[in-house]
């Protein structure tokens, strides 16, 4: 053995009897690991955590593989959740779009009118019967700015793609009522602004302008005024505009409603992949995104995600529907009569369409109107004292149960009914929001109607039953037994006393 193998002998002896003499300090050994920090334990993640979902495990704070899956999916559910009811203004509006054009409102000079009335025939949120509906077809995507030559009289605005308030028309808008022209400009729209107009500027290219025309001097003469005036056109033809090409859409069928299943989504999507980039902000582009929808992308859910968010939807519209009939929380703010218990509710929470309260947006606020309502414009929100409308809604009765179409009920309007113009109650479907569909094929009554009968003392009763009472018959609208039922009364023109609520009408109370 040489010298240098020798001493290598002899230092591998030394090293194996030195660590023979040292503890085993291995985990293995000592299974019960202390820290020498002390560590709060609410910092800390227990094996097994209870939850709403089912039992969480955990391996010294990491998720199991089953663990990861159920909260994964319980992510994509909930943000399936949230996407629907953020979602509702987009989907609203592009359906309102989409069923016009399923009958010939399909292009830019095509205009939507209802020269005979809207009546229940058509799927259409809580619309009326009482006033002449005017809806050109306005997108800038293909041609361009678009002129809209707003006839006088009229009360109408201009809403985008999302359903966001962009400008008013008529009596409240630039024009005072006394016809304008108004510019649609597409968004970041760069080119040159020609003088003369007054500028519309949304961040879409589809556009809804809604106009309604007074009726008080007969339909006929409403609908004169809108052919005689209403221009629609690319600024490009402004010098040889074609005539607007009309589509009565009154006693037709059409749906202007969107859908409460997965189609949701494909519809959302649709909106998404057509419409400018600049309509959502980037957080909501990341919500959408989270679930699938992105601008450019396929939408392609796998069987997985396509039973979530089937899940997901469920829930949204019934969070939206418990939004209506059972305000709660901040959305306490929809009663119109705070000082004492009323089931009659507002359409824009606190008067607010903009849905923001001391700072901050109020989601559900923003759910409540969309699901049910539409047009979206301070002028129908704040009403001014003689000139416009304002609405009152009941979803319940007087002892704050849902309507039975079964029963009888009771509405007393006091005396003196404080409207400078009309007033009216229209009855609806709690499915569809839209008219309830019944023999009565204009469910409204009210103090336009020939007939109308008025009690000894000035006020007025209108009775909700299958049958109407005995002597009520031109006060009575129909329901259905099996059905329910909800109410809007309209004020026309509200005066003082319906602003400052001294006049009110009385709860809806059954009979039977």
């Amino acid at each position: 053995m040489t010298k240098y193998r020798m001493v290598s002998v002899v230092l591998t002896v030394i090293s194996l009897l030195a660590m023979a003499a040292v503890p085993n300090t291995s985990l293995a050994q000592h299974p019960t690991y202390e820290m020498t920090t002390p560590i709060p334990e609410n910092i800390l993640t227990p094996d097994e955590v209870a939850s709403s979902i089912g039992t969480l495990k955990f391996n010294d704070g990491v998720p199991t593989e089953d663990t990861a899956s159920l909260v994964q999916d319980y992510l994509d559910r909930a943000r399936g959740v949230d996407a629907f009811l953020k979602g509702i203004p987009g989907a609203s509006l592009q359906e309102i779009i989409k069923g016009p054009a399923a009958l010939g409102v399909d292009a830019v000079g095509k205009v939507a009118i209802f020269d005979g009335l809207m009546d229940s025939h058509s799927l259409y949120l809580t619309a009326n019967t009482s006033t002449l509906y005017i809806m050109p077809y306005i997108n800038t995507k293909d041609v361009g700015p678009v002129v809209v030559e707003v006839p006088p009289a009229m009360l109408g605005a201009f809403n985008d793609a999302w359903f966001r308030y962009v400008g008013d028309v008529g009596m409240a808008g630039p024009d005072q009522g006394k016809g304008g022209k108004y510019l649609v400009l597409p968004p970041a729209y760069s080119g040159d602004v020609p003088s003369g107009y007054h500028l519309i500027e949304p961040t879409t290219y589809s556009v809804w302008l809604f106009m309604r025309g007074n009726i008080s001097k007969g339909i006929d003469s409403a609908v004169k005024n809108v052919k005689d005036h209403l221009k629609v056109y690319p600024l490009s033809e402004k010098d040889d505009p074609k005539p607007c090409e009309y589509v009565s859409m009154s006693g037709r069928e059409f749906n202007t409603i969107h859908p409460n299943d997965f189609e949701f989504y494909v519809h959302l999507d649709h909106l998404i992949q057509t419409e400018s980039d600049e309509m959502l902000d980037a957080e909501t582009k990341g919500l959408f995104a989270s679930i699938g929808i992105k601008k450019g992308q396929n939408f392609a859910p796998d069987a997985r995600m396509k039973k979530i968010l089937t899940d997901a939807v469920a829930i949204g519209n019934a969070a939206a529907r418990a939004n209506n009939w059972y305000p709660r929380g901040d959305l306490t703010m929809v009663y119109y009569y705070q000082d004492q218990p009323t089931e009659w509710v507002m359409a824009y929470p606190g008067k607010n369409v903009f849905f923001k309260y001391d700072g901050a947006i109020n989601t559900d606020a923003r759910a409540w109107f969309h699901y049910t309502y539409t047009a979206v414009t301070p002028a129908m929100a704040q009403p001014h004292e003689g000139r416009g409308s304002d609405y009152a809604i009941a979803f319940k009765d007087a002892d704050h149960k849902p309507f039975d179409g079964s029963r009888t009920y009771r509405i007393h309007i006091p005396k003196d009914v404080p409207v400078n113009d009309f007033w009216a109650l229209t009855v609806y479907d709690p499915q569809t929001r839209s008219m309830l569909q019944t023999d009565q094929q204009f469910p409204t009554v009210g103090s336009q109607d020939d007939g109308f009968k008025q009690n000894d003392d000035g006020s007025f009763d209108v009775y909700f039953s299958p049958e109407p009472p005995k002597g009520f018959e031109k006060n009575w609208l129909q329901t259905i037994p099996g059905k329910g039922w909800f109410v809007i009364l309209r004020m026309y023109g509200p005066l003082k006393p319906w602003i400052d609520k001294s006049w009110r009408p009385s709860e809806i109370a059954m009979v039977d």
